[in-house]
C-alpha cells in the first residue's frame, strides 16, 4: 500500500512537470550556437545550450518568462504557458548595438556564479581577432597565452603549457578529433583557421568526465557548420599568408557546406634575395552538415594541414595533421540528446636528406569511436554518460634510400599498437539555491598490443646503472619476441574520479572547489622545451607506466558593475613522469625504454583574472604565480637518478606571468588593441666548467635547469579600420595594422656557448627570433 501511494505521488509530481526544449541558432546563417543562456528570471535558474545548440529545461506547470541571451547577439524574450512538453527553436540576431550599450544581464551572471564548473576559459573569435599578434596573423594559441595559467616556452616554440604541465599533456580537439601538433612553422602560427572556428573552451581543472587521455588540460574547439541560408565568403590577405573560407547551403535550411584554406607565401620572395631555402604551410578545413529532421543531424568534417621546410634542395621536411569525423546527433526525447562519432586522426612526419640519400617517415594514427549522451532529468539534475574507444598505431619511423646510389639500407623501426577504452558518468546537481555540484567517474582501460621485435630484458630493466662511471647504460636484450597484434602484452585499468562544487555567497559571488584525477597512457619523449617533429610518442606497456595526475583547485568568483574577478589556486601532482637520461639518443631509437626513467612532478600556483566586460574599453589583466618541478630518483639507493634524485625546475616553469589585454572602440570606424606580456625566463642548464681528456675539451654542467634565461616581455599594438559600409554592396572589409614588440625587445630564445678564438676564451651567444615587426592585414566578407 505504501509503495502504491509513493508511486501515485511520483506519478502526480511527474504530471505537474513539463519540458521546454529546442535548438538555438543564428538567424542569418542557421548556425547552431553553443553556450547560449536560457534563463527563467523569476526562478533564478536556467541552462545553456550544448555543443550542438540544444537545450532542455523541465519545470513545474505554469507560465514563465524566458530569456535567450548570448554575448554578441540581441536577447530574445518570450512567455510560455507550460502545460505540456514544448519544443521551441529560437533564432538570435547579431547585436547591432555599440559596445557601451551591451549589458550582460544580472540573471546571466547569477547563472555563471551558481555553476560548479571552474578553471575554464572561453574566448570568442571576435575577441581573438582584435588582438595584435606577430606578423598580423590571428592566432588562437597565442591568444590562450594571455590567460592565467597558460604559458609557452617562448617565441617560435610550438605547443603551450597549462598549470605547470608539459605540452604533450594537453588534449587538443577539433570537432572532437585529436590533433597531435597545434602549430605551423615550428610555433610561429597555430593550425586553427579563425574564420572556420565557432567555439573554443580551455579546461585547466575540474575537467568533465567525458574527457580523458591527457593530464593537464583540454582545448575543445568546434568548427562552424556552414551557412544554411546563403553563400558567404570570408577571407584575409596578409604580408606572409592569406586565407579564404566559403560556406553556404546545399539545400536551403536543410544542408550546408564549409570549405576554408590558408597558405603562407613568404618563401616565394626568398629567391629575390638569393636565398633558395623554403618554409611554408597550408591547411584545409571542410564540413558538410545535413538536417535529416528535427531529431536527427549528420555532420562530416575534416582537416588537413602540412608544413614544408627545405634547405638548398639538400634537406626537406614535411609534417602535419589530418582528421576526418562523421557525427550523428539523435534526439531520443526532449530530455535525452545523443551524439555518435567515428573519427580518424593522423599525424605525419617526413624527412628527406638528399646529401645523405634517404627518406624518413614516421607518425601516429588513431581510430576513434565515441557515443555520448546528455540526459536532462529535471531542472536540478543532468546526467552525461557515454563510451570512448581508440585504436592506436604508432609509427616510430622507416628509413628508405631515395636513389639507387645512396648506399642507405632500408630500415624500419618497429610499429607499436594499443587499444584505449573508457566509460564515464557525470552528474550536475543543484542541491539548493546556494549549492551546486558536479560529480563523475571515468573508468579507462589501456591494452598494449603485440608487435614485432619486442625486447625482453633481465629483471624487466631496460637500462642499468654503471656505479663506477655513475651513468645509465642500455641493458642488452636477453630475448626478442614477435607477438601477434591480437595479443595483449600488458593491460591497465584506472578509475578517474572528478568532483566540483560551488557555494553561492551572494547573487554576485561564490566560492568553488574541484578535484580531478586524470590518466595519460601515451607519452611524448623529448629533450626540447617544446614539441618538435623529431619527438617520439611512446605508449604505456611492459616497461612504461601511465602518467597519473591528481589536481585540486579552490576559487573565488565575483561579478560587479561591468567587471568580473576570478581568483584560483591549484596543486597538482603527477606520477610516472618520464625523463631522458643524460646522453640519451631519442631519434630513430627502436628501444626508447632504454634511455628513459620514470619520476614524479608537481605544480602549484595562484591565478588572478580581472575582466572589464562592457563599454568602449574592454579587456583583462591576468597574473599567475606558480612553480613546476620534477624529480627522478634512482630506483635503488646506489643509483643517482637524474639530477642526483633532487627536485629540479621543469623546462616550462614560469614563476611570474603577467598579461594585460585591452580593446578600445573609438567609433564605428576605428578600434584599437594592445597586449603586454611579462614572464620569468625559462629554466636552462648552463656549463660551469670544462676539462681536457685525451686532447678533447669536455664541458661540465651545473644542476639541471638551475639557471634561467632573461625575463621575457613585449608590448603589441593594433588598429583596425572598418570603412563605412556601402548598403548597395554585400562587400564588407577592414584593415588591421599591427606592431608586434613595439620597443624591439630582443627576447632570448636560447643561449649557446662557443670559443672565441680571437679573445681566447669561451662566450655566451644569445639567439633572438623576433624584434619589432609591423604588419598589415586586409580582411573581407561578402
Amino acid at each position: 500500500m505504501l509503495f502504491l501511494s509513493f508511486q501515485a505521488l511520483c506519478s502526480q509530481n511527474q504530471k505537474n512537470k513539463f519540458t521546454l526544449s529546442g535548438t538555438i541558432s543564428e538567424a542569418s546563417s542557421g548556425e547552431t550556437l553553443i553556450g547560449v543562456n536560457v534563463i527563467i528570471p523569476e526562478l533564478q535558474t536556467g541552462t545553456t545550450t550544448n555543443e550542438y545548440g540544444f537545450y532542455s529545461l523541465t519545470l513545474e506547470e505554469g507560465t514563465y518568462d524566458i530569456t535567450y541571451s548570448s554575448l554578441g547577439f540581441s536577447s530574445e524574450n518570450s512567455t510560455i504557458i507550460l502545460n505540456q512538453n514544448i519544443r521551441q527553436d529560437v533564432l538570435l540576431n547579431e547585436s547591432l548595438e555599440s559596445l557601451d550599450e551591451i549589458i550582460i544581464k544580472q540573471d546571466i551572471e547569477k547563472l555563471n556564479i551558481k555553476k560548479p564548473q571552474m578553471s575554464v576559459n572561453s574566448l570568442t573569435i571576435s575577441t581573438i581577432k582584435k588582438m595584435p599578434v606577430v606578423l598580423g596573423e590571428t592566432d588562437i594559441i597565442k591568444s590562450l597565452l594571455l590567460l592565467p595559467g597558460v604559458t609557452s616556452s617562448g617565441e617560435g616554440a610550438s605547443g603551450f603549457n597549462v598549470r605547470g604541465g608539459a605540452a604533450d599533456q594537453n588534449l587538443i580537439l577539433l570537432d572532437e578529433a585529436t590533433l597531435y601538433n597545434s602549430s605551423h612553422l615550428f610555433g610561429f602560427f597555430s593550425v586553427f583557421n579563425p574564420d572556420a572556428i565557432k567555439d573554443l573552451k580551455l579546461y585547466k581543472g575540474g575537467i568533465p568526465s567525458k574527457f580523458g587521455g591527457r593530464i593537464s588540460s583540454v582545448l575543445d574547439i568546434y568548427q562552424k557548420d556552414g551557412n544554411y541560408s546563403e553563400i558567404k565568403a570570408t577571407g584575409g590577405v596578409g604580408l606572409i599568408s592569406s586565407r579564404l573560407l566559403l560556406e553556404g547551403p546545399i539545400m536551403k535550411d536543410k544542408s550546408s557546406f564549409l570549405i576554408g584554406g590558408r597558405s603562407s607565401y613568404a618563401h616565394l620572395f626568398l629567391p629575390l634575395f638569393d636565398n633558395d631555402n623554403v618554409a611554408y604551410f597550408y591547411d584545409l578545413n571542410t564540413k558538410i552538415s545535413y538536417r535529416i529532421n528535427e531529431n536527427n543531424n549528420l555532420y562530416l568534417s575534416g582537416y588537413f594541414g602540412r608544413d614544408v621546410f627545405e634547405i638548398s634542395e639538400s634537406f626537406s621536411n614535411s609534417f602535419g595533421n589530418s582528421t576526418v569525423n562523421l557525427r550523428w546527433n539523435h534526439l531520443f526525447s526532449d530530455k535525452l540528446f545523443s551524439n555518435l562519432s567515428l573519427i580518424f586522426s593522423d599525424y605525419y612526419y617526413g624527412l628527406t636528406l638528399d646529401f645523405v640519400g634517404f627518406n624518413f617517415d614516421s607518425g601516429i594514427k588513431n581510430y576513434n569511436l565515441k557515443y555520448d549522451f546528455k540526459h536532462y532529468l529535471n531542472e536540478n539534475l543532468q546526467l552525461n554518460y557515454g563510451l570512448n574507444s581508440t585504436y592506436y598505431n604508432f609509427i616510430p619511423g622507416e628509413i628508405k634510400p631515395n636513389s639507387e646510389t645512396s648506399g642507405i639500407n632500408p630500415t624500419k623501426l618497429t610499429d607499436k599498437f594499443a587499444f584505449e577504452n573508457a566509460i564515464y558518468l557525470d552528474a550536475e546537481y543543484t542541491i539548493s539555491n546556494k549549492i551546486a555540484v558536479q560529480a563523475g567517474l571515468r573508468l579507462s582501460t589501456f591494452n598494449r598490443l603485440g608487435q614485432d621485435e619486442f625486447y625482453i630484458y633481465e629483471n624487466n630493466q631496460p637500462n642499468v646503472f654503471n656505479n663506477g662511471l655513475k651513468i645509465y647504460e642500455k641493458a642488452p636484450p636477453i630475448d626478442t619476441l614477435t607477438i601477434s597484434k591480437g595479443t595483449t602484452i600488458r593491460s591497465f585499468i584506472r578509475p578517474e574520479p572528478r568532483f566540483s562544487i560551488a557555494y553561492q555567497l551572494s547573487n554576485e559571488s561564490s566560492i568553488k572547489a574541484s578535484y580531478n584525477r586524470m590518466t595519460q597512457y601515451i607519452h611524448l619523449i623529448s629533450n626540447t622545451t617544446s614539441p618538435t617533429p623529431f619527438d617520439v610518442y611512446a605508449p604505456s606497456g611492459k616497461y612504461i607506466e601511465p602518467q597519473l595526475a591528481d589536481q585540486i583547485a579552490l576559487g573565488y568568483f565575483k561579478n560587479f558593475d561591468n567587471y568580473s574577478l576570478e581568483v584560483e589556486s591549484y596543486f597538482k601532482t603527477v606520477k610516472n613522469r618520464l625523463d631522458y637520461v643524460d646522453g640519451a639518443n631519442l631519434i630513430a631509437n627502436n628501444a626508447i625504454e632504454q634511455v628513459i626513467l620514470a619520476g614524479e612532478a608537481r605544480a602549484y600556483g595562484l591565478e588572478l583574472l580581472f575582466r572589464k566586460t562592457t563599454g568602449k574599453l574592454q579587456g583583462w589583466i591576468a597574473y599567475t604565480l606558480s612553480k613546476s618541478e620534477q624529480k627522478t630518483p634512482g630506483r635503488t639507493p646506489e643509483e643517482i637518478g637524474i639530477n642526483n634524485g633532487d627536485w629540479y625546475l621543469s623546462a616550462w616553469d614560469k614563476t611570474h606571468d603577467i598579461s594585460i589585454t585591452a580593446n578600445y572602440q573609438l567609433n564605428d570606424k576605428w578600434t584599437f588593441g594592445a597586449n603586454f606580456i611579462f614572464q620569468t625566463g625559462q629554466p636552462v642548464t648552463f656549463p660551469n666548467g670544462q676539462y681536457v681528456y685525451n686532447g678533447i675539451v669536455v664541458p661540465t654542467f651545473e644542476a639541471r635547469n638551475s639557471s634561467r634565461l632573461q625575463s621575457f616581455h613585449h608590448l603589441d599594438l593594433s588598429a583596425t579600420l572598418t570603412p563605412k559600409r556601402n548598403n548597395s554592396r554585400n562587400w564588407n572589409s577592414e584593415w588591421v595594422f599591427s606592431i608586434y614588440n613595439l620597443y624591439n625587445r630582443m627576447n632570448a630564445a636560447s643561449v649557446s656557448f662557443r670559443e672565441n678564438t680571437d679573445l681566447g676564451r669561451n662566450e655566451a651567444v644569445k639567439l633572438s627570433i623576433f624584434g619589432i615587426i609591423p604588419a598589415v592585414t586586409y580582411n573581407f566578407t561578402f
